[in-house]
């Protein structure tokens, strides 16, 4: 294409617009901005229910003999945190690069699936039983979601952030 340039990864770089757009532009970054906001304070918010949750539900479940169930009840609740601090690390990250960046995501899925695996092999030694039927299969596929998903952000890692760090030093 004659007239534009590209950046270091090989795709054109974007024109400016001119003619008037600024205003539309500053008002939808503006809306944009407020609907991470109020994303941002929905997550703690909901944050906020579940440590509460965790804290109320203590003594219910100190109450009981087997520990297994006060640990799957506070592991569950601790990774729903994690999920819920990773993804307010995202809404962070867009409104401060202004663009969405699909790392944050591929760790709240691994996150995600390692909460269901420790519940499943949880719940499975809770009752005493395990079927290879229902919650082998299901252990099965959530393990290689999650090993594919960690390649994904190793590669990521490794190929896209040093083509990104160049980028912005330049």
């Amino acid at each position: 294409m004659a007239g534009t340039s590209q950046s270091r990864s090989g795709y054109p770089l974007k024109r400016p617009r001119t003619r008037g757009h600024s205003g539309i532009v500053l008002a939808m970054e503006t809306v944009e901005d407020g609907i991470y906001v109020v994303v941002a304070i929905l997550l703690v918010v909901a944050g906020a229910f579940v440590l509460w949750s965790a804290i109320v539900s203590l003594p219910e479940v100190a109450s009981q003999k087997d520990p297994l169930p006060i640990v799957v009840n506070f592991l569950d609740r601790g990774l729903i945190l994690f999920i819920i601090a990773e993804l307010l690390h995202t809404v962070r990250v867009t409104i401060q690069a202004r663009t969405l960046a699909a790392e944050p995501f591929l760790i709240v899925a691994i996150i995600a699936g390692i909460r269901r695996i420790l519940i499943i092999t949880a719940q499975a030694a809770q009752q005493g039983r395990f079927s290879w039927a229902q919650q082998g299969v299901e252990l099965a596929l959530l393990t290689g979601l999650v090993l594919v998903m960690t390649a994904a952000v190793i590669a990521w890692r490794r190929f896209y952030a040093p083509l990104a760090a160049e980028d912005a030093d330049s």
